[in-house]
């Protein structure tokens, strides 16, 4: 934008400030006509993941990062078919998760206001709020509309569980790529280690993202040094070739489980992985989330999230808008995906990937 329309847009707001000053009736607060012009315009670039962040909003992104908060434990994307506001999966032992509420469920109404996808950030500022308060979802799912009453809790996220399978299998399930998640996937995995495993099932089924170099940090500890794990082009077209830098800590057989709601970071692991010839992908199609964002908290306390580069897989895969297809193509089954907690046998998914490790 040029100087002549800064000033343009800056004597607009002031034309707008004078007539509210003489003509409306109510309280005016200054802070909160900033921000929401601000969050207009920014909005206006018509990228529903390019947001600016309210100073309260970034402080709450920031406990989120930490993997502290108070809500009721959902994690949520925008529906952009839909324009609607989706749920990836609930954390564990979460108020929603106990509440029964599922990854694919829709939230329509918040204390019976409607929501849209573009409305995400002002949904999930309503849903979070004082610990032992309530609040009230409308879910739409498969052609019904239930409705919960939830209570807000503090919701401590582990970003890693493990388990081990058929005595020789290590499972790893990480729920997102915040805080200190590739940390505490070495960590789980050298403990797996000790217990005899000799392959490895690695579960980002509805795993909707997080930071990225967490992400590569893990795809660091599977794939051979020097390897591509990431490509990345700028709005110059400019590529950056992100390569694996030290050697593997992780030999063995691997599967990676996949699912629709395998987004964004998870899909940089996904991919790094599939084409470097370490994992075999199981499950459905990912996402197709193939833009990075970076947040950037401003003086004042606020924050910009900006969308900055589209990404491909190491052998030059567009993934956004178009996902991953996994080497084994197999869908949950239905009754399954009514489970609130899938059992291990019931998990026909996680099954497959067990008997192609045999």
């Amino acid at each position: 934008m040029n100087t002549t329309s800064l000033e343009g847009l800056e004597y607009t707001l002031s034309q707008f400030r004078s007539e509210l000053e003489k003509k409306y009736i109510g309280e005016i607060n200054d802070e909160e006509l900033i921000e929401g012009a601000v969050k207009g315009y920014v909005d206006a670039l018509g990228d529903p993941y390019t947001t600016y962040y309210t100073k309260k909003e970034m402080k709450t992104i920031m406990e989120e990062t930490n993997g502290n908060f108070v809500g009721i434990g959902v994690y949520m994307t925008k529906d952009l078919e839909k324009n609607a506001i989706l749920i990836i999966k609930p954390i564990e032992n979460s108020p929603a998760e106990k509440a029964g509420i599922l990854p694919g469920d829709l939230i329509t109404k918040v204390d019976d206001v409607e929501y849209t996808g573009d409305k995400l950030e002002e949904a999930s500022n309503k849903i979070r709020g004082e610990e032992g308060t309530k609040v009230k979802l409308e879910i739409y799912r498969n052609g019904e509309t239930k409705t919960f009453e939830l209570t807000r809790t503090k919701v401590v996220v582990s970003h890693v569980t493990t388990k081990v399978l058929n005595n020789d299998i290590g499972y790893i399930a990480i729920s997102d790529f915040e805080g200190e998640c590739a940390s505490e996937f070495e960590t789980k995995y050298k403990q797996l280690e000790k217990q005899g495993i000799k392959k490895l099932i690695i579960d980002i089924r509805n795993n909707g993202g997080g930071i990225v170099d967490e992400a590569l940090k893990i795809a660091n500890m599977l794939v051979d040094k020097d390897s591509t794990l990431l490509i990345t082009k700028d709005k110059s077209d400019k590529e950056e070739i992100t390569k694996a830098t030290e050697k593997p800590i992780i030999n063995m057989p691997t599967v990676v489980l996949v699912n629709g709601y395998s987004a964004s970071a998870s899909e940089i692991l996904a991919g790094a992985l599939k084409d470097n010839g370490k994992a075999t992908l199981v499950g459905t199609k990912t996402y197709g989330k193939g833009i990075i964002q970076e947040l950037h908290q401003l003086s004042d306390g606020s924050g910009l999230k900006i969308t900055v580069s589209e990404y491909y897989t190491p052998n030059h895969n567009a993934i956004h808008k178009i996902g991953i297809t996994p080497d084994v193509e197999i869908d949950l089954s239905e009754d399954v995906k009514q489970q609130t907690t899938i059992q291990e046998k019931d998990d026909n998914q996680l099954q497959k990937a067990i008997e192609i490790l045999k």
